[in-house]
């Protein structure tokens, strides 16, 4: 099960008419309504089940910068200022914290890789900076861990997914928008090619513009209106502590673990070097296309072929408007945390931070993120459907860029001067 987040209350019907319809309640899409909203053009937001019950509430919280290929850095840095700006803008904290991030390396070679980064991003003039064991010992103290190195980004921070989303749902009903739960759209209503509005399960709304914040149901949603978005799902399993004295308030990667202080004195941890793999028809139908990513990171994948495959056969990839739709039939994609890798994490934790083993296990879950071949988002207009923007496949990195990726789909459906440049993340270069 996810974590759960803080309530809000909903509506339970919305206009017949409205300028912009998001799809989708996860962070990126309730962002976006705000910022929309804030610039008083009327939305309505509409999510299959409940907000945020997807990879919104179920991800790491982490806030970071390193390790970010480099035409992605200018969002992350505006997704700084923007978190930092929260509680003013939301009137409610959201657990932002700036306590730095550090990832630490066992080998040369992995210690190549973070500086090779380093290197890339030098232009930016980041606070990142290289460490030596002795360093990682003073700044993590307690360590058993035979690191020879590490990064470390003193400006990169964490904020808490069970607070945030819901913070800025309030903020945005608050200012106007619609907020409707357990409202699938079924698909987009085109007139003259162009769209003029979504037809939902309770029926028609229409609109000037649409965003498709969906998430992982955005590559079927846009299926069935013959557009190819090369996304697929992968599975991380995550587990929190119950309170306990911890070594730092700085968040640590390390190659087959993380960990990261949680509000209310618990930890976050997830097996950092291994990810499910559980197949489905995608996976074959695009595997071509990440070859490169599949060499690089195959000994981090753990591939399984099982019932999810089976599921996935039974939910239609096309339908029309007064059909049911997959949207209906899976209000939340509710993956069982994989309890080995859990296990992994804390037993490569506990040998590298002995203080751990007196940790007490609160929650365990697990999330389905949607990657790209790039493993960079798409936040753009789609071409062949004039009034459609997406804003998806944000490959397990979304929630840190939230802020800056909504506020950006919302310059890009409104037609103001984007918060950042949008080419690395156009549609078309897929």
């Amino acid at each position: 099960m996810a974590p759960a987040i803080t309530p809000v209350q909903t509506s339970a019907t919305f206009p017949a008419a409205t300028t912009v319809v998001v799809i989708g309640g996860g962070i990126v899409g309730l962002t976006a309504a705000l910022a929309l909203a804030e610039r008083k053009i009327p939305v309505v937001l509409l999510e299959k089940g409940a907000i945020a019950g997807e990879q919104s509430s179920r991800n790491l919280g982490w806030v970071r910068k390193t390790s970010r290929l480099a035409e992605d850095i200018p969002l992350a840095l505006a997704s700084d200022r923007l978190w930092a700006m929260m509680p003013h803008r939301l009137g409610s904290d959201v657990g932002y914290r700036q306590a730095g991030i550090m990832f630490v390396a066992r080998t040369q070679a992995q210690m190549a890789l973070y500086e090779g980064w380093l290197k890339s991003v030098a232009q930016l003039s980041l606070d990142s900076r290289l460490l030596s064991r002795h360093e990682i010992a003073a700044m993590v103290p307690g360590g058993r861990g035979q690191w020879a190195g590490g990064i470390y980004t003193p400006s990169d921070g964490r904020a808490e997914p069970t607070l945030a989303a819901s913070a800025i749902a309030k903020a945005a009903i608050a200012r106007g928008t619609f907020i409707v739960e357990n409202c699938a759209v079924r698909s987009l209503t085109l007139s003259a090619g162009k769209v003029s509005g979504v037809v939902t399960e309770r029926g028609e709304i229409r609109c000037d513009q649409v965003l498709l914040a969906g998430g992982l149901w955005s590559r079927r949603f846009l299926g069935n209106h013959g557009v190819s978005l090369p996304t697929l799902p992968l599975i991380c399993s995550v587990l929190r502590t119950r309170p306990m004295a911890g070594p730092t308030e700085i968040a640590v990667g390390a190659p087959d673990f993380s960990f990261r202080k949680h509000q209310d004195g618990g930890f976050i941890i997830t097996q950092r070097g291994a990810l499910d793999a559980s197949l489905v028809p995608d996976h074959l139908l695009l595997g071509l296309r990440y070859l490169p990513q599949l060499r690089a990171q195959r000994g981090n994948l753990r591939i399984s072929l099982g019932k999810n495959f089976l599921h996935d056969l039974t939910l239609a990839r096309h339908w029309g408007a007064k059909s049911i739709t997959p949207f209906e039939k899976v209000r939340m994609m509710d993956p069982p945390a994989n309890r080995a890798l859990n296990q992994e994490a804390m037993d490569n934790l506990m040998a590298a931070w002995p203080a751990f083993a007196k940790a007490e296990i609160a929650d365990t879950w697990a999330g389905t993120i949607d990657v790209t071949p790039d493993s960079n988002p798409v936040i753009g207009p789609v071409n062949r459907i004039p009034g459609l923007t997406v804003a998806t496949g944000f490959s397990g990195h979304g929630f840190g860029t939230s802020p800056a990726a909504g506020q950006l789909a919302a310059d890009l459906v409104s037609g103001c001067q984007p918060i950042i440049d949008p080419a690395p993340y156009r549609f078309e270069r897929f």
